[in-house]
């Protein structure tokens, strides 16, 4: 049998399995692709927050990329939590480096609130990282975080993507999940537009939301889908993920990454506490 396309995540660890690494291999099987993993920061978290994170060193963090990259090779690179500047850059120049599309979700701060990325990190991420990115993945208040932008109203959201295509990715998918009403993205590169809209489910447990739909674009991309096209296979499967998330914990619980496989709890699951 030939193998699968391979998508890699470079990305820290969720000991509570709904976001990071665990969420973004999770995604890339229901997906149909090979996933392989950069772990660049060891997190203890569950429902109710991050109690701790430890950034790995740089030269650990280069030596797992080059023996997948080296070896193995890939598709599709995906980023998700680059705690500091040195890690953002010697990534960038990874990636870089690597015949493969990129999505870069830059991840600011957790779910819960708690920050994920140094300030000193912030131009790093600007001046580096966004450059070789082929799709960046901002929420609303990464774009606040990386370029001074608020998002009040969907009417603002070009604005938005507007100041992040300024530090050079390819595309920009800014998600407006935060606003009121549906759930609302506009994808652009600067010439063609394309606005994404779903549905909003009346569920709380959205853990891991930005890392999964990351994962879902660099996945489609993997498999040779357009930019466009990878957005809004993605988009579709996110929304099916997060409308059948189910309570774990005391706290957010996941978004339900097997839901189009039919495997996992259901939404009436009791919480496991």
């Amino acid at each position: 049998m030939s193998a699968p396309p391979r998508v890699l995540t470079v990305a820290g660890s969720d000991s509570g399995g709904g976001a990071g690494i665990q969420a973004d291999l999770k995604t890339m099987l229901a997906l149909g692709v090979h996933g392989m993993s950069v772990v660049t920061a060891v997190t203890a978290q569950n429902s109710l927050g991050v109690q701790g994170a430890w950034e790995l060193p740089v030269e650990a963090v280069r030596a797992q990329y080059r023996s997948v990259v080296d070896d193995i090779g890939v598709q599709a690179v995906k980023t998700g939590m680059l705690s500091s500047a040195e890690l953002v850059e010697a990534v960038a120049e990874l990636i870089a480096g690597t015949d493969a599309a990129a999505v870069v979700d830059p991840v600011g701060v957790s779910k819960h609130g708690d920050p994920l990325l140094a300030a000193s990190a912030l131009d790093s991420v600007r001046t580096k990282l966004l450059p070789v990115a082929t799709v960046a993945t901002p929420n609303l208040d990464e774009v606040a975080q990386l370029a001074g932008v608020r998002v009040e109203s969907e009417a603002d959201l070009r604005e938005a993507a507007a100041a992040v295509l300024s530090y050079g990715p390819q595309w920009v998918l800014v998600k407006g999940g935060h606003l009121a009403g549906d759930a609302v993205d506009l994808l652009t590169d600067g010439s063609e537009e394309h606005w994404l809209r779903a549905p909003r489910h009346d569920n709380r447990h959205t853990h891991g939301t930005g890392c999964t739909l990351a994962s879902a674009i660099a996945s489609q991309l993997a498999k040779g889908q357009s930019v466009p096209e990878a957005v809004a296979a993605a988009k579709e499967y996110v929304t099916g993920a997060i409308a059948a998330g189910f309570a774990l914990g005391g706290g957010i619980g996941p978004v339900h990454h097997g839901w189009a496989l039919g495997r996992g709890p259901r939404r009436d699951t009791p919480s496991a506490t």
